[in-house]
């Protein structure tokens, strides 16, 4: 297993979890999609630095973004894009919220709606009242990691598994890809 060559292991299902990655793991494996839980270093769940510790392609990485209306009551949307692109929030994330200003939510506010961490937030496990916007790339993958609820958890999944959630809206074009690192040089 890749995990266990990078130095991690995975935890059996029944394995103790705190409760937000119970949560995320029972609705992430409620959608039928093999789901593997993998554990990492809570100091290494950025993005960059958990693909560079851990071998995984960054292309296989997908980020769950949450994105506010800047209004008297805002409204919020998680968007999840592979860690290749750049989410276009103040395009097609505007447009859609059909809001005249949007912003990504701060942490704390992510953290109050979810249950989750930055570094962890995950489309699995979401209240009902969020929905979720996938961008049609990650949706191109074979396979992809997310959040796990957590800093110290991953999973390893099909995108299709994204498409059980009742929440899960596909979107052309909500992200751009980045240009390649050496693009400047």
């Amino acid at each position: 297993m890749a995990g266990e060559a990078c130095g991690w292991h995975t935890r059996a299902m029944g394995e103790r979890r705190d409760v937000i990655e119970q949560r995320v793991i029972t609705a992430a494996t409620s959608t039928g999609a093999t789901i593997e839980v993998l554990d990492c270093d809570p100091d290494l769940a950025d993005t960059a630095a958990f693909c560079a510790a851990y071998g995984i392609d960054v292309a296989d990485s997908a980020n769950t973004i949450m994105v506010a209306t800047k209004e008297e009551h805002p409204r919020y949307v998680a968007c999840v894009v592979l860690a290749t692109h750049r989410l276009d929030v103040n395009g097609v994330v505007r447009r859609r919220l059909v809001a005249r200003k949007v912003s990504f939510a701060p942490a704390e506010t992510t953290a109050a709606l979810t249950d989750m961490v930055m570094g962890g937030v995950t489309p699995f496990g979401l209240p009902d009242s969020i929905e979720v916007w996938v961008d049609a790339a990650v949706m191109e993958r074979s396979e992809i990691i997310t959040g796990g609820g957590s800093r110290a958890i991953k999973l390893r999944h099909s995108p299709a598994a994204l498409r059980s959630l009742s929440t899960v809206q596909v979107v052309e074009s909500l992200a751009q890809p980045l240009p390649p690192p050496d693009a400047g040089a």
